[in-house]
């Protein structure tokens, strides 16, 4: 066998099946297998299967790990509840063989916590549904350990403002112009950022609203406004809905998920995409509304 057959001293960022095999010190047939089944990376291209070097050796070390942490899916980032409805409905099925557990950071700190390896999928959405891939790239791409990473598109998803019921139909300028208390989110937030570059567009800023308090997730926002606390908070149709409110449209953001590449092939996280699109979750999204599941699973570059 050649040094080419066996993969040594192969520049090609991909291998052949048979330079692949002898790679992982496997059969051919066995190889099949595992690619057919999708249990490794790989992808079919003009009839023939090719597997990425870099992606084989980070599922190498996935499977060295020995079952440790792959029992376990820890997502921070940006809040949505159809997210949260999927990690809900996924708990039963999983019982205590295997956590996997949600905390609405905000975009920002959801990047930071998986720079930090403390969560394994960080869900962000930042600016306008028409530039998110260039967006969202650029954005992770400031963050050391980025080339490990893998970006995957949930949804499209209609942001805009949650506002008591009194204040329904009432376009952004007046919202800003007089006195509506307003519950803000921390900068870093995804939804921060839309409703900033909304007013900006408007020629308002930020500053000129009355923010009377700062809601530390949506689902304190939505809280908030319950409580009469305050009046309006930038936010999602979805939440909106959920709790009864009225809602202001300001456009559609892109939820995407960054991820360490070997845990995209975790049977967790792909249990997590089998339930976002299963027909009771994709039922809800459409009750909710404002959400758009075509792109889901979508691999995006970096």
């Amino acid at each position: 066998m050649s040094a080419t057959d066996s993969g040594a001293g192969f520049e090609s960022p991909c291998l052949t099946a048979k330079q692949a095999a002898v790679y992982l010190h496997l059969n051919e047939k066995k190889l099949y297998e595992l690619a057919n089944s999708r249990e490794i990376p790989a992808a079919r291209i003009g009839g023939k299967w090719l597997f990425p070097r870099q992606l084989l050796d980070d599922w190498l070390l996935e499977q060295a790990h020995g079952g440790l942490f792959t029992d376990r899916l820890l997502i921070a980032g940006s809040g949505d509840p159809l997210l949260a409805a999927a990690v809900d409905a996924l708990a039963p099925d999983l019982g205590a063989q295997a956590l996997v557990a949600y905390s609405a950071t905000g975009a920002v700190p959801g990047i930071e916590q998986l720079v930090r390896r403390r969560v394994e999928l960080s869900l962000l959405h930042w600016g306008d549904a028409q530039h998110s891939v260039a967006q969202h790239a650029t954005l992770l791409r400031s963050y050391p350990g980025h080339a490990r990473w893998t970006l995957v598109r949930v949804a499209l998803r209609e942001q805009g403002v949650l506002l008591r019921p009194r204040f329904a139909g009432q376009p952004l300028e007046k919202l800003a112009g007089q006195e509506v208390r307003w519950a803000m989110r921390r900068a870093g937030s995804g939804s921060q950022h839309f409703l900033a570059s909304a007013l900006t567009d408007c020629g308002i800023r930020v500053e000129d609203c009355s923010a009377v308090t700062i809601a530390r997730s949506e689902r304190d926002a939505v809280a908030l406004l319950a409580r009469d606390d305050a009046d309006c908070a930038p936010g999602s149709r979805a939440a909106a809905t959920e709790a009864g409110l009225a809602f202001l449209a300001l456009g559609w953001a892109a939820l995407d998920v960054a991820l360490p590449r070997e845990v995209f092939f975790r049977h967790l996280f792909q249990q997590l995409l089998a339930r976002l699109g299963a027909p009771d979750l994709r039922h809800l999204a459409a009750r909710l509304g404002g959400y758009d599941l075509t792109p889901l699973g979508q691999v995006l570059p970096l």
